[in-house]
């Protein structure tokens, strides 16, 4: 059984709600990662955009943050200042008490400095704090409105990385680089422009001393963010690569592909050590070029300003101000250079969190509205990437309120034809339209009261059964609950649970088996009321007797509905309005029970195989 760890609340397109999709050729641990599509990345303009638009979401806690900083800097300021005053009045032959008013006020402003710094942290934290669930529901927002073809092409392992790895440092930007990346920048202004005010000639010596450190950060900033994005993408491709081979174990072990599978991780691996290495040389070339720069501007004001106060024309206060200045600006600086290097990280990252913003959703704004229930298969060709053709040329209608039943051998196509029916696949030729739409252009509300497609895969939703039963149907009643609960035939398992509907299920709570977990993802449907259900083995982890009644109860439920069952059983077959028979990806059959049985086709061979294989 598997669980999904998310919130019960969560909703996507009912597809997504109520059940997982079916793996397709793609998901084959030994072909995705030759076939995956990478998500989309932000460009920097988007990133800027987006991180405008985040400050303006929460303007006032920004605006606070920067006053606190300048008021903690400019009070930072005094401390330098004083300290030449002192000296100064020393030469003077000042007495002890002038001295001690100085250092009272050094005290002073040293103490006010703390607290506004330490206030404007704590602003600041809070404020990356609200930003980051503001990044973070927007990426589950954004994620939840994916087409589901969209996931499965770009790989769990892509959205997984970019969902913990990169929206954590993202988190780790917002709370802490972003606010004292903003302190440090203000006090390295406040700084500098005190050595100015000091002596314009200081000043002026003092930033030529720092115009050192840009060739060095020019020549890093042109190389970081390729470099970080790399290492981002090699990062995924590994979650990838190992998400693949742990979810296909069984089918690895099968076909004896445990070499491959283990040179392919040792190469994503490579890769992604190679690309971490590149952003160390970066970082080690950077961090050691600033460092001497550093001392520059300090050496060089020292060396001019005991020149000027040899001729007298500035005094030693003032020369051993400027100087505290510049060295008190090393840490800022240090700091500020440090955050930069953060910021292409996370700069990337962000790039990669954002760039779901740029991947097609399925709206519903300006979806149409099918005419009527009609289906329609016209032409319909798909081949999966990387991969020779499934579907060669399909003609299909599936009248309103119809049972259709859908055969064949295993691989001859009927559950990617499942698959475009319900519009998780676009057709690589022909349509398949409902009420003369696509189905692929429906938005999910739409689409879920038309379609919905249930496989054997499911999900047990941490949280309530009735949290469960709910994310097809928010305002269900529970009276439509237990409705939903005894058309699946699991109102009586349910009713034994220590607490009815509220019994929690998942980590912690009730653990469900494989066929309960089913009859809950089929209460689902139920709830959802769609007019068409798909059935790809939805009973099949059902025992048979249980999946008997199962598959009864809902064709009770959804009378007068449309339902396609692609029937691995064939009393399934049996009991259907119309068979299509499916062989190596063409429609070679179609039409009632009896028809085809009377026809001696591919068809009567099953039945006659099956049939007889069952007990007297």
């Amino acid at each position: 059984m598997t669980e999904e760890q998310r919130p019960p609340g969560a909703r996507g397109t009912a597809r997504q709600a109520t059940t997982h999709p079916h793996p397709h050729p793609a998901s084959d641990p030994k072909s995705r990662p030759s076939s995956r599509t990478a998500l989309p990345i932000a460009a920097p303009k988007d990133v800027r955009k987006a991180t405008t638009r985040l400050i303006q979401a929460d303007a006032k806690s920004f605006t606070a943050v920067l006053a606190l900083n300048a008021l903690a800097a400019l009070t930072g300021l005094a401390g330098p200042y004083l300290v030449g005053r002192i000296i100064d009045e020393v030469k003077r032959g000042a007495d002890v008490t002038s001295v001690d008013k100085l250092a009272l006020a050094i005290l002073i402003a040293a103490t006010a400095q703390l607290l506004l710094a330490r206030w404007a942290r704590y602003v600041g934290h809070r404020f990356g704090e609200r930003t980051l669930a503001r990044v973070r529901e927007e990426f589950v927002d954004r994620t939840l409105a994916l087409p589901a073809s969209v996931v499965e092409r770009a790989g769990t392992g892509d959205l997984t990385a970019r969902g913990t790895a990169d929206v954590a440092a993202v988190g780790t930007t917002l709370r802490d680089a972003g606010p004292e990346l903003l302190i440090n920048s203000v006090q390295v202004l406040f700084l500098l422009g005190a050595v100015f005010v000091l002596d314009p000639l200081l000043g002026a010596c003092g930033l030529l001393g720092l115009a050192g450190l840009w060739p060095v950060l020019r020549w890093y900033l042109r190389r970081a963010r390729t470099g970080y994005l790399a290492e981002g993408a090699a990062i995924s491709d590994v979650a990838e690569i190992l998400a693949a081979t742990a979810s296909g174990a069984r089918t690895v072990e099968a076909l004896g592909l445990e070499r491959r599978r283990v040179a392919a991780s040792r190469d994503a691996l490579e890769t992604s050590r190679r690309t971490r290495l590149h952003t160390l040389f970066l970082r080690s070339v950077f961090f050691p070029s600033v460092e001497i720069a550093y001392l520059v501007p300090v050496a060089t004001v020292l060396l001019v300003g005991g020149a000027l106060h040899a001729r007298g024309t500035i005094s030693l206060g003032t020369v051993v101000a400027a100087a505290l200045y510049l060295q008190q600006m090393v840490g800022p600086l240090d700091e500020i250079l440090m955050r930069v290097e953060q910021l292409q990280s996370s700069g990337a990252s962000f790039a990669r969190v954002e760039g779901l913003a740029g991947t097609p959703r399925a709206g519903d704004a300006d979806s149409p509205t099918p005419a009527d229930d009609l289906i329609e298969v016209t032409g319909v060709r798909y081949a999966y990437d990387r991969g020779g053709e499934v579907l060669g040329g399909v003609d299909l209608t599936v009248r309103p309120g119809e049972r259709l039943a859908v055969v064949g051998p295993s691989g001859a196509g009927k559950t990617t034809l499942s698959r475009l029916l319900a519009g998780v696949d676009a057709p690589t030729a022909g349509s398949v339209t409902v009420g003369g739409v696509p189905v692929v252009a429906l938005g999910p509300e739409q689409l879920r009261r038309q379609v919905v497609l249930v496989t054997q895969e499911h999900h047990v939703f941490l949280g309530t059964v009735r949290d469960n039963l709910r994310i097809a149907e928010p305002s269900a009643s529970d009276e439509q609950l237990w409705a939903a609960l005894t058309a699946v035939g699991a109102d009586g398992w349910v009713r034994r649970l220590p607490d009815g509907l509220d019994t929690a299920l998942g980590d912690g709570g009730h653990g469900t088996d494989g066929s309960q977990a089913q009859q809950l993802a089929l209460a689902r449907v139920v709830l959802a009321d769609p007019h068409t259900l798909i059935l790809d083995e939805a009973t099949a982890l059902l025992d048979p007797t249980t999946a008997r009644h199962t598959e009864r109860a809902l064709a009770a439920v959804l009378q007068g509905r449309t339902v396609i069952a692609i029937a691995h059983r064939l009393h399934t077959a049996h009991d259907a309005d119309r068979v299509a028979v499916m062989e190596n990806g063409l429609l070679t059959e179609l039409g009632t029970h009896d028809e085809l049985v009377a026809a001696g086709g591919a068809y009567a061979a099953l039945w006659r195989s099956w049939h007889g294989e069952r007990p007297a």
